[in-house]
């Protein structure tokens, strides 16, 4: 039994459509928790608001798959526009544009989330079979010597001279090109997101797809989720046509991804009864430092990372409770050439000097393990859109601060020429004397030039209605056949790349669902 892909200029006209689960999302979440469903027998059904673009349609042009791939063309930021939010919108969700580094949940965050969280029966015990079958499909393994570009060298290197803890990065890929387009989509369908297998795999056992089609209301019953209405979205214009779906299912998974699953609960009056919901949000805020080195880099060819930084993976603290360093991960970073361009902080003739050069530029990147009392919220606006509201808390400026000097310490280990923070001020290290100024860099609007890749939180997992949205059979609380399946349900961040630990969930939430429908 073979599914089928349905995009907009097939949804001419409203219609309703049955099926035992509806999925709202088709990312790491939604299109594993679906191939899980539909190899259980069940008829599913995918709702994806972007669209569908096989491997076929990826030209490796910079401007044309970020239109294709991100949300809002990676130009919306957080309430105090300091940071972009990143998300896909298309069929794959973010996992088409995204590195595929692919780690395992450590065992003290999942230890954590037990114990202050009360999160049960998502320990090592019971995600280890799921992540050793994701990592047979997926190809996960540790990136070979080949696809250390430069830039990898030189963090390995670097991070060795001055005594820092690290390893190769876990990658899901098989058979890869190195042709540095892994942010455009992979045309050679090497890399392995959810486009190229969970969801093939899941069409191949019947389920359907709904690319273009955004979902909009539940409507509920006596604790029961009855139908979803949604909007078909006219791709060309990216505005709501005349036809809508009326979706009518046993059980419905959302799975919209960290930054929308809270906003559409939201909007549907959910936060009434579930005072947590849009609440406990993170976002993996990552500062960028540029280098100019002496010899060619080329930060835009090979893997983005196969070597990474994890001695600082925990913050540590003094007796008092004062931070002293780390939370964040180290990584190599990889940036197209406008991409490049933009991020660098300079003007005019000072601009055109460095990319001049720009075969000779390094670059790192970090991932802030977002502090569990400093998170942020989602809240709508007027018109119901989302937005996003990051505090940029004492502790988490300090390790923003923290990262910024660990990555100058390792380009000045490295020879770097010039050293350049990704930020308004343009602020240059030369030399171990100028590492004090780091000190004293603002968090504030376009004060540092950040991403957040990695959202979590927002439909948190916990014991009761009081302090989270979704029990620990991701069952939002007070629902029958209602339940949550990707990164919003995550306590905290995650402390590395979420994407396995996604997955993971989203095995442990389908065999819920399948019990639910029993």
């Amino acid at each position: 039994m073979n599914g089928r892909i349905f995009e907009y200029n097939d949804l001419t006209r409203s219609e309703v459509v049955r099926a035992e689960v509806c999925v709202v999302g088709s990312g790491c979440g939604g299109a594993t928790v679906a191939k899980c469903l539909a190899a259980a027998g069940h008829d599913v059904v995918i709702l994806e608001r972007g669209g569908y673009y096989p491997t076929r349609s990826f030209d490796q042009d910079e401007l044309n798959m970020n239109a294709k791939l991100s949300d809002n063309r990676s130009l919306k930021t957080a309430s105090d526009n300091t940071t972009v939010l990143l998300s896909g919108h298309n069929v794959g969700g973010a996992s088409v544009h995204y590195w595929a580094d692919s780690y395992r949940t450590p065992a003290d965050r999942l230890q954590l989330w037990a114990e202050r969280y009360g999160v049960a029966g998502h320990g090592l015990v019971e995600l280890s079979p799921a992540w050793d079958e994701i990592s047979a499909a997926l190809h996960i393994h540790p990136a070979e010597d080949e696809y250390f570009n430069r830039m990898s060298e030189l963090v390995r290197d670097g991070s060795r001279k001055l005594g820092w803890r690290g390893d190769r990065v876990p990658q899901a890929r098989h058979n890869c090109q190195k042709s540095g387009h892994c942010m455009q989509g992979c045309v050679y369908e090497a890399k392995k997101s959810q486009l190229v297998t969970h969801i093939p795999a899941a069409l191949a056992l019947g389920a359907r797809l709904y690319a273009d089609v955004r979902a909009a209301a539940l409507t509920t019953s006596a604790g029961r989720v009855t139908s979803l209405h949604a909007e078909v979205i006219d791709r060309p214009s990216g505005r709501p046509g005349t036809a809508r779906l009326t979706v009518e299912a046993k059980a419905f998974v959302v799975a919209a991804g960290g930054y929308n699953s809270a906003a559409l609960l939201m909007r549907n009056g959910f936060g009434r009864q579930l005072p947590k919901l849009g609440h406990g949000f993170g976002f993996n805020p990552s500062p960028m430092v540029h280098a100019v080195y002496d010899e060619d880099i080329v930060l835009w060819r090979n893997i983005p990372a196969a070597y990474g930084v994890d001695h600082f993976r925990l913050a540590s603290y003094a007796h008092d409770g004062s931070y002293l360093e780390g939370g964040y991960l180290l990584m190599p970073n990889q940036l197209q050439p406008g991409l490049l361009a933009a991020s660098i902080p300079l003007l005019g003739a000072e601009h055109a000097h460095w990319m001049q050069r720009m075969r000779r530029i390094g670059s790192t990147i970090g991932w802030i393990d977002d502090h569990p009392d400093e998170l942020g919220h989602i809240e709508l606006n007027d018109d119901g859109s989302s937005r996003v509201v990051y505090p940029y808390g004492p502790t988490t400026s300090a390790m923003l601060r923290d990262l910024i000097k660990k990555q100058a310490q390792l380009h000045l280990a490295c020879d770097a020429r010039e050293i350049l923070v990704a930020g308004a001020r343009a602020l240059r290290v030369r030399g171990s004397k100028d590492l004090d100024a780091i000190d004293s860099l603002e968090v504030r609007a376009g004060g540092l030039l950040m991403g957040s890749p990695h959202p979590s939180g927002g439909c948190a997992m916990g014991r009761t209605a009081h302090d989270s949205v979704v029990d620990s059979s991701h069952r939002v609380h007070g629902f029958s056949n209602l339940f949550v399946a990707d990164s919003s349900v995550f306590p905290t961040a995650v402390s590395v790349d979420p994407s396995l630990t996604i997955m993971g969930f989203s095995y442990l939430a389908a065999r819920h669902i399948v019990d639910a429908l029993r």
